[in-house]
């Protein structure tokens, strides 16, 4: 029985608080890793209105269940149009945590490399509060980055494009893990304080124009996980991708998903069927970025 369904059968009131050190940091290769100075020393010191060039520049998230194709479906977004820039998730950053250590004044510090995405798939129930803080962090530095050049002057309809979001990390994957009691109501309530003024506080910088809904069946994204063989990835079981689509289907199908941002209630959705094997199929690639085009031109 793999950490994640465990974790499924326990009360989230029941759920105890374990090896934490606080809600902003971890102990990790014989240091402290204080998550809040690492965010703070990679966002810009002050916020700013976006300009004029970039305030053109219309911003959409992919979301979608893990494994539903949504890296391939942005790389042929990629290659559609010059006007649209795919911003990939940070997978790599959740893969490689370096932390320095010395054992002594004399002794050169030491590195180590953490691969926070597994330890959180192995022991949900220490690691999600922290992996879900992190992943949040890095989705947010990604959205804090102005666009390319090419998108600010471009004559056309400029779109940057976003896999997945500081939204979807909160209304799907820190959602989920608090119901299934990998996160404790404590950390739950911290967690989505500290969400509610970090998107705040970037205003204007974080908003989105709209959501493309990347969707398929639970089974089609298992099939898919196992075919892309991610060692992190070998703890996921069907149950857990049947949970994270349900938070999908009531945050942008149902609406009946409590969401604390006002724009994002009311957010416009374009649904694809992401059930069809569109990459060997250059009638359904085209059909489908036909689809993107007109929701872009819409926003």
């Amino acid at each position: 029985m793999s950490a994640l369904v465990r974790a499924a059968r326990k009360h989230p009131a029941l759920t105890p608080q374990v090896r934490r050190m606080s809600s902003y940091s971890f102990f990790q290769g014989g240091k402290t890793v204080d998550l809040q100075a690492s965010f703070l020393s990679a966002v810009p010191q002050k916020t700013r209105c976006l300009s004029g060039s970039a305030s053109r520049v219309k911003r959409v998230s992919i979301e979608g269940n893990i494994a539903v194709g949504k890296s391939t479906f942005a790389r042929l977004l990629q290659s559609a149009c010059p006007d649209w820039e795919v911003v990939a998730e940070p997978v790599s950053k959740w893969q490689n945590i370096e932390s320095k250590s010395s054992k002594g004044a004399d002794a050169p510090p030491q590195t180590t490399v953490s691969n926070l995405l597994q330890m959180m798939y192995q022991d949900p129930q220490r690691w999600s509060y922290t992996f879900q803080t992190y992943s949040c962090m890095s989705r947010l530095r990604t959205q804090l980055q102005p666009p390319p050049a090419r998108l600010l002057s471009s004559k056309g309809t400029p779109v940057q494009v976003y896999e997945r979001s500081v939204y979807s990390d909160r209304y799907i994957f820190a959602l989920n893990m608090f119901e299934l009691g990998c996160i404790n109501a404590t950390e739950w309530a911290v967690y989505q304080d500290w969400h509610s003024l970090l998107v705040e506080q970037f205003g204007h910088q974080v908003e989105l124009e709209g959501i493309i809904y990347f969707r398929a069946s639970p089974q089609k994204c298992m099939e898919r996980l196992r075919r892309r063989g991610r060692p992190e990835e070998n703890e996921v079981k069907l149950d857990y991708l049947d949970k994270l689509h349900v938070q999908h289907e009531r945050w942008l199908v149902e609406k009946s998903t409590e969401i604390n941002f006002e724009k994002l209630k009311n957010i416009p959705v374009l649904q694809l069927d992401a059930s069809v094997e569109f990459q060997s199929d250059p009638d359904v690639r085209e059909q489908l970025v036909t689809k993107v085009k007109n929701f872009f031109n819409a926003l």
